[in-house]
């Protein structure tokens, strides 16, 4: 019995100011999540989802790359991990406003295009939806044209 308890035990470091029990239960979590990773065969943490260029090509050969506006780049970052894209980002500053370029590759050509297909949707479910400020500003106006209604104050100052 004392056997099997010493194979089970595992070493845990820390590094914390305060030691509290919610920091006990992140650290558990945090091993429980490398486990799992173990498990399925990836023991290496980054060895899916974004890094650097010269990890991407240095990964495999046949890295593809699209050009991005800034302002779809988060979205598009998490259909990528969604679908476990390999991925790296940089900034091409030579242009005005500056473009985002995404460099990616998966295993599967399939997954590649689920993954755009999502994005394309997303895109133009946001370009269907109506301005939240155009509308506000629209009822600004109307709130403006109200005619405001003129209180009088009398006092009545008895002796």
């Amino acid at each position: 019995m004392q056997e099997e308890v010493e194979n089970r035990t595992v070493n845990l470091m820390i590094s914390t100011s305060k030691l509290t029990g919610r920091t006990l239960v992140a650290a558990f979590r945090k091993y429980c999540q490398h486990r799992a990773r173990v498990k399925a065969g990836r023991a290496a943490e980054g060895d899916h989802g974004k890094m650097t260029v010269e990890k991407l090509i240095r990964k495999d050969q046949g890295a593809q790359q699209i050009d991005i506006a800034k302002s779809g780049i988060k979205d598009f970052e998490r259909v990528l991990n969604k679908y476990g894209v390999d991925y790296a980002i940089r900034k091409d500053v030579s242009q005005e406003p500056p473009r985002f370029m995404v460099f990616f590759k998966a295993k599967d050509a399939d997954v590649l295009t689920a993954a755009f297909k999502e994005y394309s949707v997303k895109l133009s479910q946001k370009e269907k939806r109506p301005s939240v400020l155009k509308a506000l500003a629209h009822l600004k106006e109307l709130a403006k044209s109200i005619p405001s209604k003129v209180r009088e104050k009398n006092q009545e100052r008895e002796r």
